[in-house]
């Protein structure tokens, strides 16, 4: 029987810590190039705010989006969204990408485009040791997609948020004992590639991808209402669970926090957290 996974996500945790992340999907929206009778599914589409935003466009023709998500919280909280909305081409289902494979109905060549922002890291983070399961991702979703169809997809590139990753590792490794940084890093739930990783993977070693435009921006983000403790504690959870909890875990979180408000703070106000972005747009073959 496989192990239930944890459920690591809120939104309203996230509507108050990282509400940026659907309002910087712009660009990838646009490479996504979505039309009215598009049929889209959406890997990793959180508490649904891009999908319903796309409601305009689809509600013009026959089109629909279909997000997935590991996520029970955030399904709930995208249906809820996309009733009140009145958002009737958005439909919503928990599914976790590293199982898309083994998802029949999703496997059926019928969508025009895929999409992903945000999510990729994550889900290839879960599996960053095992290369041939990273590689199932992208097969799964060239199988998913149509022949001639897209897949834009925005996600943790190369350098993204270093100095928050640095502080993590160091603060969690000092505190585990011994093998400190190597239970550190077994922790880290992140996966950040370059162009020529996604490229190599897409079209050498999963097959049936051609990459069109691939691009890494260094993109710095304003912190959210949560500050930089907010983020931490959202976005970080999976470093603090290697400790006990109570005062061990906390006094972790605090140096962390110390540390990074030090190093993100602006002098102009707030606080500036390091995101860089892998933008992709690779089309099935």
């Amino acid at each position: 029987m496989a192990e239930e996974k944890k459920d690591h996500w809120s939104s309203e945790a996230y509507q108050h810590s990282a509400s940026f992340v659907p309002k910087l999907a712009t660009k990838i929206v646009q490479w996504l190039d979505p039309q009215k009778d598009d049929a889209i599914l959406d890997i990793g589409c959180g508490d649904g705010v891009v999908n319903i935003q796309l409601q305009e466009i689809l509600a013009q023709g026959s089109g629909s989006i279909h997000g997935t998500d590991a996520s029970p919280a955030m399904i709930e909280a995208a249906n809820q969204a996309a009733k009140k909305a009145g958002a009737s081409k958005c439909t919503f289902e928990v599914v976790d990408a590293l199982e898309l494979a083994r998802t029949p109905h999703l496997q059926k060549a019928q969508y025009t485009k895929l999409f992903s922002n945000a999510a990729l890291h994550w889900i290839l983070g879960a599996c960053k040791t095992d290369a041939s399961r990273q590689a199932e991702v992208f097969r799964a979703a060239r199988d998913a997609l149509a022949p001639g169809g897209v897949f834009a997809f925005e996600m943790g590139g190369l350098g993204n948020v270093a100095e928050i990753r640095a502080a993590l590792l160091s603060a969690t490794a000092r505190r585990v004992g011994v093998g400190g940084l190597a239970k550190a890093v077994e922790a880290d739930p992140w996966f950040f590639p370059d162009e020529a990783w996604a490229t190599r993977m897409l079209e050498a070693t999963v097959g049936g991808w051609k990459v069109e435009r691939a691009e890494r921006e260094y993109r710095p983000t304003m912190a959210d209402a949560g500050g930089v403790e907010g983020w931490v504690r959202l976005f970080g959870a999976q470093f603090f669970e290697a400790l006990a909890e109570g005062e061990e875990r906390e006094g972790c979180i605090r140096e962390v926090v110390d540390v990074l408000e030090v190093v993100c703070g602006s002098p102009s106000g707030g606080f500036h957290l390091g995101y860089v972005r892998l933008r992709v747009l690779a089309r099935k073959l």
